[in-house]
């Protein structure tokens, strides 16, 4: 999020968060708890990115059809993290995510 905001052209007079957390950004943030249910902007802003996130998993489900991204989205499912275990970690893995970081410090 620090990132993709620090890449506007146009920069805001105020950064609204879905969230109880700013990031550290040098302009005005508002968390807002449950935002993407209260401010029509987060909102607008949640549907873009799963939709976004999703077409990237249905790609990704192509290229790596054995870890199932099509079915579990990246979501933490039982599925997600049978497929993980059974397949190991590949290189679209990412290496922050808990269970990523288990597996790699067993190897």
């Amino acid at each position: 999020m620090k990132r993709a905001i620090e890449m506007l052209q146009v920069l805001p007079d105020l950064v609204q968060v879905d969230g109880n957390k700013c990031p550290k950004i040098s302009l005005p943030c508002e968390a807002i708890v449950k935002g993407d249910s209260k401010v029509q902007e987060i909102s607008a802003a949640s549907i873009l990115a799963k939709t976004a996130r999703d077409a990237e998993l249905y790609a990704l489900d192509i290229q790596y059809p054995q870890y199932g991204f099509a079915k579990h989205k990246g979501y933490p499912t039982p599925y997600h993290l049978e497929m993980l275990s059974m397949h190991g970690v590949s290189d679209v893995h990412r290496r922050s995510y808990a269970p990523v970081r288990v597996l790699l410090s067993n190897t």
